[in-house]
Parts: structure tokens; C-alpha cells; sequence
């Protein structure tokens, strides 16, 4: 049975992922699972490779599954998701993989089974675009990047 707070996602073991751990939570609080590779490799500097979960997944219409770093790799290895959060779909059917980036100076080591990301199962909603001849006014108005911050613009 599940609590009200939680939403069942169907998953489906693919060969290379047998014996390997679900996603789960570390602990009662954490709003992210963490997820584990099915496949040994190495990130050298600078590198990118879409790392094999092993896993397949239904998720529910409405929701949204966002992959993002683990915050440990990424600090101590330089281990990031480069497009975070990446999204995953609620149509998408094939092998859910982690792309990951290694902004360090070392190559980095990937052992079958490590934890490799972060999962969170969000809800999505969907806009619909209303076409209009004006906008309201506000107080930035079109003041774009870095326009609301102590960016102080040189003048000629």
C-alpha cells in the first residue's frame, strides 16, 4: 500500500539492471531518490556519457520525472547533470539513463551499482498560450540578465 503523499510508478527491470538497487530514498525527508548505474565507465575531464539505469519507467500522466546531480559527487568530483534538471516524460518508454558531465580535473571512475543521480517525481503543468495585443506593465519592465542585481553598467 502507499501513503496519500506518494504516487506508484510502474518499472520495468531491464537484463543489465538485475540484481541492481530500485531508486529509493536515503532518508525519510529526502525529496529525491537516488538512482544507480548499471555499467562500469569512466568520465574522463571535460567528458559527457548517458549512464545506463538499467530501468525502464511508466511514470503518470500529470508527472514529470527530473533528474538531477547528487550533490556529493558534484562537489568532491566535479560530477554533474549538464542539462539539470533533466526531464524525464510521462510517454517516454525506453532505458531511463543519467547523462553526466565530469567538470573536475581527474578522470572519474563509474562501478556498476554506484549512485549516480538523483530522482524526484514532480507534477507538471501544462500551459496554454493566450495571444494578446499588450502586456501589463511592471516595475522591471524589460530589464533582462542580471537587471534586478548589483550589476553596475559602464557608461561610454
Amino acid at each position: 500500500m502507499h501513503s496519500p503523499a506518494e504516487v506508484p510508478v510502474m518499472v520495468k527491470i531491464l537484463p543489465h539492471g538485475e540484481g541492481l538497487d530500485l531508486p529509493a530514498y536515503a532518508t525519510d525527508g529526502a525529496a529525491g531518490m537516488d538512482v544507480v548505474s548499471a555499467e562500469d565507465v569512466t568520465l574522463a575531464p571535460g567528458a559527457r556519457h548517458a549512464v545506463a539505469t538499467g530501468l525502464s519507467i511508466a511514470i503518470p500522466v500529470g508527472f514529470e520525472i527530473q533528474v538531477r546531480p547528487r550533490s556529493g559527487l558534484a562537489l568532491k568530483h566535479g560530477i554533474s547533470v549538464p542539462n539539470a534538471p533533466g526531464t524525464v516524460d510521462s510517454d517516454y518508454r525506453g532505458e531511463l539513463k543519467v547523462i553526466l558531465v565530469n567538470l573536475g580535473a581527474e578522470p572519474f571512475e563509474i562501478v556498476r551499482g554506484d549512485r549516480v543521480a538523483q530522482l524526484v517525481l514532480a507534477p507538471v503543468t501544462r500551459a496554454s498560450w493566450l495571444k494578446v495585443d499588450e502586456l501589463d506593465a511592471t516595475v522591471r519592465g524589460e530589464g533582462g540578465f542580471g537587471s534586478t542585481g548589483g550589476v553596475v553598467a559602464l557608461g561610454n
